[in-house]
């Protein structure tokens, strides 16, 4: 019996340790799922008022990449391997490359980066490049359609594998709306921290009606005192950063003292350089001199004193041994001046560096300006928010101060007739007529300051509908003005869309011109085809006829034919062969350049020479 009690109870305990983890787990997916809607929401928001791409500066932007960064996390499993246990959302996500071949593009430039050296860079990389070809959404769809491979990286209990992963996914749709242009750092993704700033989901909840009452102004207070806050903390980092770039300036004039250094030291260098080759250019000339004297006096004491040959020799031998000094002492410089190019080359490279760090600091100074100008911008707008709840204020104690006044003086009134009431009841008896009257005077005053005081109380309700009509008119040109900008971004879209069929024309125009010259070649061709095939009809006609000519003569082939039959010299490019038209033989131009009108053909032909004279004798034998 006792050990069937301590099972249950350990089995009761399981049971509750296992619920207590399921609540546990389903409360962390609804609190991503609410974050993830807030920083959707905020960053549409943003990007809506500002109208421009986002960089990966931008807060809000930064919020969401950690939210979805923490949404990804939850309920992986830790992978073991040789090198030790492993836990990065980047396994599930290089799924896609093989679910959805569309990402092949961002795995391959993801694999390529190669500052990169954690999975968590490669995975915070792979959602920047999916945000800007804003298909992020499909993306995640598509492991959601998957979930049998998922359950190798996720617990069942995960957000990914239950159904908030599918509502976050249906929120990303919205993000469609936003142009990012995100830098992929390895070192910024590598080393981030995934910490989420509540502050920017800190808004005035409150409508604007709300603050005609007393609560509304201690709202605005409040509000005020929390931006002065937020103020005095931006005002710290800005003065840390202006601490920050003050050294990097010292730094930069410091660099900047050591270039002017080395370019003083290299334009030293420059002069010894010069100096050294004049001193060569010296040495040169006067070795050349020396040796050319030299020469010449050998030459004079060959001629004058063979006896002292042998002296000459020697300071030949001298002279020589100097030639050979002054080249080695010219290698050596010409070394020197090497190594001295090589520093030069150095200090250039050196240059460069150092041009860039400057150009790099520029930079993160206009970005800190462009961040200092934002947070003047939200002070201004603050301060004008202020101003125009102190004037509210003011006026509405004026208004307040206006009826103090009057009610003092309906006061001093009501005591003046009070008195002058006393005054007549003494004489009551002397002039009840007047106190009548009096009466009748003092009724119409009363008559005449409540409808002042109702007319003022008109007054005050007409201000307060004009307040709510220019709030309202507010609104509707703020919508305008939204609707104004959509439209300009759809007409830009038009535009391009204009300037891309203005392209497509002029290359259908460039291709129509083509086309046209190519038929009019064709034309050209076709016509000169027709030229010639009417030639090759009417020689075909004359060969008809001449073979009706011939009859029993034979024609022979080109082929057939190698020399000419009169002159037996060979046909050649420049000896071309030609048809006896009476006879059928070939011939050279030479021996068939006659021509004679025959009976079949009236018109005249090409003859050989033999036929011409055979023919001619035919015709003055006829004639006689």
């Amino acid at each position: 019996m006792a050990s069937v009690s301590m099972a249950a109870l350990t089995g009761d305990h399981d049971v509750r340790n296992y619920s207590a983890l399921k609540y546990h787990t389903m409360e962390e997916r609804a609190n991503l799922m609410n974050m993830m809607k807030l920083s959707i929401k905020v960053l549409i928001q943003a990007a809506l008022s500002l109208g421009r791409t986002l960089d990966s500066d931008f807060p809000p932007l930064q919020q969401f990449f950690v939210v979805m960064e923490h949404c990804l996390k939850h309920g992986l499993k830790v992978k073991k391997s040789f090198i030790g246990q492993s836990k990065s959302f980047f396994g599930p996500l290089e799924l896609v490359e093989k679910l959805c071949p569309e990402a092949l593009d961002i795995a391959t430039s993801v694999k390529n980066l190669p500052e990169l050296k954690t999975a968590v860079g490669r995975g915070r990389a792979w959602l920047y490049l999916a945000l800007m070809q804003k298909k992020l959404a499909d993306y995640l769809k598509v492991l959601l359609d998957h979930k049998h491979l998922l359950s190798e990286f996720y617990e069942p209990d995960a957000l990914m594998m239950e159904e908030e992963g599918a509502v976050i996914v249906g929120l990303l749709v919205g993000l469609n709306v936003i142009d990012a242009n995100l830098c992929l750092k390895g070192e910024d993704l590598d080393s981030q921290v995934g910490v989420i700033d509540f502050s920017l989901y800190l808004k005035d909840t409150q409508n604007n009606d709300d603050l005609k009452q007393d609560g509304g102004i201690t709202a605005v207070l409040d509000q005020k005192h929390y931006v002065e806050e937020l103020n005095r903390h931006l005002s710290c980092t800005v003065g840390d950063l202006q601490s920050k770039i003050d050294c990097l300036e010292k730094t930069n004039s410091k660099l900047q003292e050591e270039l002017a250094a080395a370019t003083d030291r290299i334009s030293s260098l420059q002069e010894e350089q010069q100096q050294l080759k004049q001193q060569n250019e010296l040495i040169r000339e006067r070795s050349e001199k020396s040796v050319e004297v030299t020469k010449q006096d050998t030459k004079v004491e060959l001629d004058t004193y063979k006896q002292s040959r042998q002296g000459l020799d020697e300071m030949y031998t001298d002279v020589w041994k100097q030639l050979k000094e002054e080249k080695r002492i010219r290698m050596e410089l010409e070394k020197e001046l090497e190594l001295q190019i090589g520093m030069k080359t150095e200090m250039e490279i050196a240059m460069k560096l150092l041009e860039k760090d400057t150009h790099e600091k520029q930079d993160t100074l206009v970005a800190l300006r462009q961040q200092l100008e934002e947070v003047k911008a939200i002070n201004l707008q603050m301060f004008h928010k202020s101003q125009n709840s102190d004037s509210s204020l003011q006026v509405k104690k004026e208004t307040i101060s206006s009826f103090e006044g009057k009610t003092h003086e309906m006061l001093s009134t009501m005591k003046q007739m009070e008195e002058r009431l006393q005054h007549a009841e003494k004489a009551q008896q002397v002039a009840e007529e007047k106190c009548n009257r009096m009466k009748q005077e003092f009724a119409g005053k009363i008559e005449a300051w409540r409808q002042h005081i109702t007319q003022l109380d008109s007054q005050c309700s007409a201000l307060e509908k004009e307040l709510k009509s220019e709030k309202e008119q507010r609104q509707t040109l703020q919508r305008e003005l939204h609707q104004e900008k959509d439209t300009t971004a759809l007409l830009k879209t038009e535009l391009q869309q204009v300037e891309g069929l203005k392209k497509e024309l002029r290359k259908l125009q460039d291709e129509k011109r083509q086309l046209e010259k190519i038929c009019e070649e064709q034309e050209q061709a076709l016509q000169e085809m027709g030229l010639h095939l009417s030639q090759s009809k009417l020689k075909m006609e004359d060969i008809k006829e001449v073979n009706k000519a011939l009859k029993g003569h034979t024609w022979l082939k080109d082929d057939e034919a190698t020399h000419c039959k009169q002159c037996e010299k060979e046909f050649s490019i420049s000896r071309r062969k030609h048809h006896c038209r009476n006879c059928g033989d070939i011939f050279c131009n030479t021996c068939s350049s006659n021509e004679l009108a025959l009976p079949s053909y009236p018109k005249p032909v090409r003859v050989c020479d033999t036929c011409h004279t055979l023919l001619l004798q035919r015709c003055s034998s006829n004639s006689t």
